[in-house]
């Protein structure tokens, strides 16, 4: 197992849609709703994971969208969101910001980000989102 993280690419767009049709539950956001930034964790050189930070005008940037290879089934799961979070925590530190922020409902994914130091309200919130034509 050789795990190695690398800045995301435009094309990665055309596995990552992949893997959000195949996740139940999941809608995959339209293309301009998405940052440019972002991480892609490849294990042996295959992706098996992304995330996508949106960088803001004060010193927050925010992780979200994290997915991985549904047929992904190894035992290095948690490991690899581990490097994910971390590598995107090195990637936003790296341009200067200060904090970040993620919005997440799964609670393993929530308990990878507690032992990684992130705080997690207990209060539940909601995502809003409006199209503004």
């Amino acid at each position: 197992m050789e795990l190695n993280i690398r800045k995301l690419k435009q094309d990665d767009l055309t596995f990552i849609r992949k893997w959000w049709e195949a996740w139940p539950e999941w809608v995959s956001p339209a293309d301009d709703f998405l940052p440019e930034t972002g991480v892609v964790v490849e294990n042996n050189s295959k992706p098996v994971a992304a995330g996508f930070i949106y960088l803001t005008n004060a010193k927050v940037a925010l992780l979200e969208w994290i997915i991985s290879d549904p047929e992904y089934r190894e035992k290095d799961r948690k490991e690899i969101l581990e490097l994910l979070i971390k590598g995107s925590e090195n990637t936003v530190k790296e341009i200067g910001y200060k904090y970040m922020f993620s919005v997440c409902r799964n609670k393993h994914l929530i308990e990878t980000h507690k032992k990684l130091g992130w705080v997690a309200d207990e209060s539940p919130s909601h995502e809003l989102v409006k199209i503004l034509n």
